[in-house]
């Protein structure tokens, strides 16, 4: 009889590709998927460690599995899993913990358990992995992410990134290229483009770079749309927004981390630029693509971010033409520099800060929807029904809903904003 498996991602579209890709592993060794919020023989968690939530929703998520599936096997994979592989393992009903380097070995580890072992943990020194495993999401949704760059060499010190993906390492364009063909050939009509550093995709030797990759894929036929998932601004070269201003099939949407408008607390976070090259970038983009959608990432409650370096990043962000920001409270991380920074910021100071700038967000978000009122652009709807409405993105990264049409999913279609 078949095995059956449940996989659930906390995190980033990162992690979503490669649960996909364990997932396609695990198919392929008999298991037949199911909802996480079925019973299973296996349930598979892949964590993150970007948000302060990280234990907590793991450890909750593993009760409810306790509960349901008492003699399911659980694994937990993930960068939680390679920061703190102890405490995982020491969650009651967890089996298996795999560390960065382990992930995709999944089955192997599987056959060498049994339900009631002590728990078992794969991990090694971050140092050591550098390997490169290409993933990506397929059937899972009408985007599929697929990951073409892992790791990272910056050391910002608010950031445990580097210590549970380690170094910076790529694909091959030509790698790359192949997949993009095969997701084209699957039906694939977007592919958003993921990493941990993406625009420092390419081999050590500099022989290819991000925009090389861009050149290759936007050539490919059958894939209608590419999206850049976030780019440093530092990376973020003039030549890479000029092809993406020039190009039919790479969508008019960036997403550039800024973090904070303040150079005080740019430089405390050890970031590699000012706000006055973010202004440039932004610049050149709405110069050339006035219709171009911009995200941007925002931390608050930095250590040592004053009312006065936070007002600074308000208005910033208030007189940068961006369409919406992704806002995150800072939270203390081990081992990393930020955690040595004084003074610290109050937690409800944080979260008043938070609330302000989803505030700005939304009205952001408001504003750059009004801007296109009456235009005709390119939706591709999604295939999930959700109460007979379905939902898709513009080129530009509008959100629309509609009253569900069976034709419309995962097919481009032009809609009147």
């Amino acid at each position: 009889m078949s095995k059956t498996v449940a996989l659930h991602t906390l995190g980033c579209k990162l992690n979503f590709s490669e649960t996909s890709s364990i997932g396609r592993l695990l198919e392929q060794e008999g298991f037949i998927k199911k909802d996480f919020d079925e019973v299973a023989d296996v349930y598979v968690i892949n964590t993150c460690s970007v948000t302060d939530n990280a234990d907590k929703e793991c450890r909750m998520l593993v009760r409810r599995i306790q509960r349901k599936a008492p003699e399911a096997m659980v694994v937990i994979t993930g960068c939680y899993a390679q920061l703190k592989p102890q405490e995982i393992a020491s969650i009651p009903g967890v089996d298996l913990v795999l560390g960065a380097a382990e992930k995709f070995n999944i089955t192997h580890h599987l056959a060498a358990i049994s339900k009631g072992d002590a728990t078992k943990i794969c991990s090694c020194d971050i140092e050591d992995v550098n390997t490169f495993t290409a993933s990506y999401s397929k059937n899972d949704r009408t985007r599929t992410f697929l990951k073409v760059q892992d790791g990272c060499d910056y050391n910002c010190s608010f950031c445990t990134i580097p210590m549970a993906r380690g170094k910076s390492r790529s694909d091959r364009v030509e790698n790359v290229v192949a997949n993009v063909k095969e997701l084209a050939v699957g039906g694939v009509k977007e592919i958003v483009l993921t990493g941990v550093n993406l625009g420092d995709f390419g081999d050590k030797k500099k022989e290819e770079n991000f925009l090389d990759l861009l050149k290759e894929i936007d050539t490919i036929e059958g894939i209608e749309r590419y999206r850049i998932s976030s780019i440093e601004p530092n990376l973020l070269t003039n030549e890479i927004i000029e092809f993406v201003s020039n190009s039919k099939r790479i969508m008019p949407h960036f997403h550039i981390p800024l973090q904070s408008g303040s150079n005080k607390i740019l430089g405390m976070m050890r970031r590699r630029y000012k706000r006055e090259l973010y202004t440039e970038r932004v610049g050149l983009i709405k110069t050339l693509m006035p219709h171009c959608c911009i995200g941007v990432d925002v931390i608050v409650g930095f250590p040592g971010e004053t009312d006065e370096d936070f007002k600074e990043t308000f208005d910033f962000l208030h007189q940068l033409d961006i369409s919406y920001l992704h806002v995150f409270t800072y939270s203390e991380r081990d081992n990393t520099h930020a955690v040595t920074l004084k003074p610290v910021v109050p937690i409800h100071v944080r979260n008043e800060r938070n609330k302000q700038l989803r505030n700005l967000s939304y009205q952001k978000m408001q504003y750059f929807t009004q801007q296109h009122i009456g235009q005709s652009r390119k939706v591709l709807f999604e295939k999930q029904e959700k109460g007979n409405m379905m939902e898709g993105y513009t080129d530009n990264y509008i959100k629309i809903t509609a009253p569900y049409q069976a034709g419309w999913a995962n097919n481009i279609t032009a809609w009147t904003i």
